[in-house]
């Protein structure tokens, strides 16, 4: 793995002041400086976007191969419960996409208890706070040693 698409979902630009209670008080900013010192121990370019439209997120997962990404890194969000097209550009690019939640979903509301984009995704890991990114890019770069 040399390049990695990150994609946060709707709403995690608020980070660090939404629902801290259930999100936590670090911010985008501070996962994404996580992730790049992660990443550059293992010699990894990161690429980072966030956005609050499907749109923009099944434009950025469907060009993601042209663009050379070896692999995605995605938190959905409320996405990852109603959009099929999401899930669908997933599937249609068949690059490794780990899926990524702060909270353990499973906890939670029952809505929030089904995935749409696990089904598509290489796998899933929730309930780690920002923690959860690191293991999901952990769990990318375990992909190239196997």
């Amino acid at each position: 793995m040399k390049k990695i698409l990150v994609i946060h979902g709707p709403n995690l630009d608020l980070l660090g002041d939404r629902e801290t209670n259930i999100y936590g008080k670090t911010s985008l900013d501070d996962i994404n400086a996580m992730l790049k010192e992660r990443a550059e121990t293992n010699n990894v370019n990161l690429d980072f976007m966030q956005t609050n439209y499907e749109g923009e997120i099944v434009d950025a997962i469907g060009s993601a191969s042209k663009k050379g990404f070896d692999a995605i890194l995605i938190n959905p969000a409320a996405y990852t419960h109603t959009s099929i097209a999401i899930r669908d550009a997933i599937a249609a690019v068949k690059l490794p996409a780990v899926e990524v939640h702060l909270s353990n979903v499973y906890a939670r509301e029952e809505f929030r208890q089904t995935s749409l984009i696990s089904p598509v995704s290489t796998g899933q890991i929730c309930g780690f706070g920002p923690y959860s990114y690191i293991l999901g890019l952990e769990a990318i770069l375990s992909l190239k040693k196997t």
